[in-house]
């Protein structure tokens, strides 16, 4: 099969002859083509010099296995190679080994200290910023397999493939600031992927808010004028909401004993309006039910519950789970209750992105309000912030928390609210 590659996948796969290492970078938008490049340049190696180990992996093996390692056997099939003919897949040492002696070893990075004794000719790093510095030093330091009397030409690679940093991080500094002659950096906007399907660049303007289109489709490095978490929210997004007892209430929860927090909101299929919130000290999931009834025990319509996915666990103080405590309690009060939860937290990226894409969209729309009532929410709002330098959430100490109260409550209510916007209009990234 032959592949017609866009020109930022041509400049990807090609081969600096003049290094000894070559290091490249494939920074892209949404779609831009990095993981299909990435994989394609993996086989081509594999192909090229027999006998040479490759390394590929992620910070997470789910993103290795569900991503990745897909996208490898999509090339296989498309290229026409013939499963245990030209190549085989050992399992149970998680590598693809070719009819050359070339393998490819698929692993994640939680624990880089056991990849200490491996000798490698290449190295593929998926989602490259979500990567510790020290451990892309590390991989560094493994390119050295004794090169092979017939691979002619050949230069040690190392490549990845990123989405734009929201922040300035370490590939930021490395390959932009003052890069070496050999680090390559390669920037893709999803615009320049003319085979993806017409409008869905524009579809994609509709889900992003301004600063996350310009970074995950325009493939630009972020605004970094500010770290805070939530960006473009507005006195737009403020306003007085009146409860309604006869509408849907939305209890969204972040399980804490100190605080614990819950927000409260009507939605439309669009549109989200957060118009109270229950953020507690010292308390439990059953003592915020009698909260939520002492103040609406009038209440009609349906409650659904969403929220933090880890809350199906079993409750510390009961043998039940968070979820199945506000149901059975919430019930003996004459609610209606639902459960709708996700099955597991999605990255925390993800929630931030779909909360400040309804805050306000690339197009400029606003799908997002908050009630002056909700006090705690707004501080987390104006006051959340990234880690200088990085893209974690900078969450206050013990020591800082000790020593201003009004932190303690920094972050959780976000959560909650974020767990809501992430299950009814979620972002992948």
């Amino acid at each position: 099969m032959k592949y017609k590659l866009l020109d930022a996948q041509r400049r990807f796969l090609e081969i600096p002859h003049e290094f000894s290492l070559d290091v490249a970078v494939y920074q892209g938008g949404y779609g831009s083509g990095k993981t299909f490049a990435g994989a394609l340049l993996g086989i081509l190696l594999a192909v090229k010099f027999p006998g040479i180990t490759g390394l590929v992996g992620a910070q997470t093996y789910t993103l290795v296995r569900d991503t990745t390692l897909k996208t490898y056997f999509e090339h296989l099939d498309n290229i026409g190679f013939v499963d245990k003919v030209d190549y085989k897949w050992v399992s149970a040492e998680q590598k693809l080994v070719f009819h050359n002696g070339s393998q490819i070893l698929f692993r994640h990075f939680d624990e880089p200290n056991k990849l200490k004794s491996l000798n490698l000719g290449f190295v593929e790093i998926e989602e490259m910023s979500d990567v510790p510095y020290d451990t892309f030093k590390m991989l560094l330091a493994r390119m050295r397999q004794r090169k092979h009397p017939k691979w002619h030409n050949f230069t040690y690679r190392i490549f990845g493939h990123t989405n734009p940093e929201v922040q300035k991080g370490w590939i930021y500094k490395t390959f932009y600031d003052n890069p070496p002659p050999n680090y390559r950096l390669i920037c893709a906007p999803t615009t320049q992927n003319t085979y993806l399907p017409e409008g869905f660049c524009d579809e994609l303007k509709k889900l992003y808010d301004k600063s996350y289109y310009e970074i995950f489709v325009m493939g630009k490095a972020g605004d970094y004028s500010t770290n805070l978490v939530v960006k473009d929210f507005t006195d737009e997004n403020v306003r007085e909401i009146q409860y309604q007892k006869d509408l849907d209430i939305h209890i969204s929860c972040d399980f804490n004993v100190d605080p614990m927090a819950w927000v409260l909101a009507h939605k439309t299929e669009d549109k989200v309006f957060y118009f109270d919130e229950l953020v507690l000290e010292n308390t439990t999931t059953s003592k915020t039910c009698d909260e939520f009834y002492a103040r609406y025990p009038e209440h009609r319509g349906k409650i659904i519950i969403n929220g933090d996915a880890s809350g199906d666990n079993r409750s510390c103080t009961s043998e039940y789970t968070n979820y199945v405590i506000i149901k059975k309690k919430l019930e003996s009060f004459g609610y209606d209750v639902d459960i709708k939860i996700k099955s597991f937290n999605p990255p925390i990226k993800n929630r931030i992105a779909a909360f400040n894409a309804k805050v306000k969209n690339a197009d400029g729309n606003v799908s997002l309000y908050i009630s002056p009532k909700c006090e705690k929410l707004l501080y987390n709002i104006y006051n959340l912030r990234y880690q200088e330098g990085s893209s974690k959430i900078d969450v206050p100490t013990y020591t800082q928390i000790k020593q201003t109260k009004e932190l303690k409550f920094l972050s959780h209510p976000f959560d909650a609210a974020s767990y809501l916007v992430d299950f009814y209009w979620p972002i992948v990234l």
